[in-house]
């Protein structure tokens, strides 16, 4: 039985040029800075995205915690959403290991931060608080994109309030493909970005932090403090390079599927929110349990949430979606 797993974009497996070009790639020690494929990788992503250096790093939870304490000292804080996964889906890692407090705020429908709240959240400089520092966002943001004219009045705000803006781009490449513009479009609005490289773009391990040489130059520091610096990293880097040349632009196949799969359950009668990239949620309730065991007995992995998310990648396609749906009709009518 071939297995359909929608539990998330980063269970994929490396394609065989993506092999390929791993099996192939010029090696040194990235530690002393020698290993020739991870410096193509960082150089070409800064320049890409807008940046004058970048840091090649093993995940994006490492990649985002050097980017917040790059950014923050200890007893500044951060302003995040209540569901980013700066603060909800990585251990804690800013107020453990950077002593960073994090504000979280409700995120709002379209995924984005309602910036009044943000400017309500800023405190004022009195040593009662801790120094509001920084605005993290992310793109997107459990499958909605950020528009490009929020992006931009989040950066404004941040320059006349005098904070940082970090993005957490672990899927910016399908933000770009939603909109149809080059990523640099939505990067040039930050003074960070994190960007993964195993999730949508289908690399089994790694992400890249950008920002200024300065920036990076202290987050480099941080990564040899968190045990974050690698050898002989080209093997992995290079199946990043692969994928940034390769596998961005097929991610429009991933977001056909995901609609095509949003809509077919909502033909079924399920609750489904509105897709927009390469997720699909799903009201499942308190049948999330029975239908990940009805499901599993078909060859389709699901997660057991009562709000079921379903992520669409490069090794689905559209006919396991019919499967998919199938599957569910036949659960509905029990």
């Amino acid at each position: 039985m071939t297995v359909i797993d929608l539990r998330s974009d980063t269970v994929t497996q490396p394609t065989a040029g993506m092999r390929e070009a791993m099996a192939r790639a010029p090696l040194g020690d990235d530690v002393y800075g020698e290993d020739p494929t991870v410096n193509k990788l960082e150089s070409w992503l800064a320049e890409h995205l807008g940046f004058s250096a970048a840091l090649f790093v093993p995940s994006g939870t490492m990649s985002n915690l050097l980017g917040l304490m790059a950014h923050c000292e200890r007893g500044d804080e951060y302003i995040v959403g209540q569901h980013a996964h700066t603060y909800k889906y990585e251990g804690g890692g800013a107020a453990v290991l950077g002593s960073i407090q994090p504000q979280p705020l409700d995120n709002q429908a379209d995924g984005s931060l309602d910036l009044n709240q943000v400017i309500a959240a800023i405190k004022v400089d009195d040593f009662h608080f801790a120094r509001t520092r920084l605005l993290a966002l992310e793109n997107t943001m459990q499958g909605k994109v950020l528009s490009l004219e929020y992006l931009a009045a989040a950066r404004k705000l941040t320059q006349e309030k005098g904070l940082g803006l970090h993005l957490d781009g672990a899927r910016l490449y399908n933000a770009a493909v939603k909109l149809g513009v080059d990523a640099r479009e939505i990067t040039q609005h930050f003074d960070s970005v994190s960007v993964c490289l195993s999730k949508g773009l289908g690399a089994p391990i790694g992400s890249v932090l950008c920002g200024s040489s300065a920036f990076i130059a202290k987050a480099r520091r941080l990564r040899k403090m968190v045990g974050g610096g690698m050898r002989q990293a080209g093997s992995i880097a290079a199946a990043g390079l692969y994928a940034l040349e390769h596998q961005v632009e097929r991610l429009a196949d991933d977001h056909r599927n995901a609609a095509f799969l949003g809509k077919g359950l909502h033909e079924l009668g399920f609750d489904v929110e509105p897709v927009q990239t390469n997720m699909v949620y799903v009201q499942i309730g308190e049948r999330a349990q029975q239908l990940k065991t009805f499901c599993a007995e078909r060859g389709i992995v699901l997660s057991a949430s009562p709000r079921l998310r379903m992520v669409t990648h490069l090794d689905v396609s559209s006919t396991q979606m019919e499967q998919v749906i199938a599957a569910f009709a036949e659960f509905g009518s029990r």
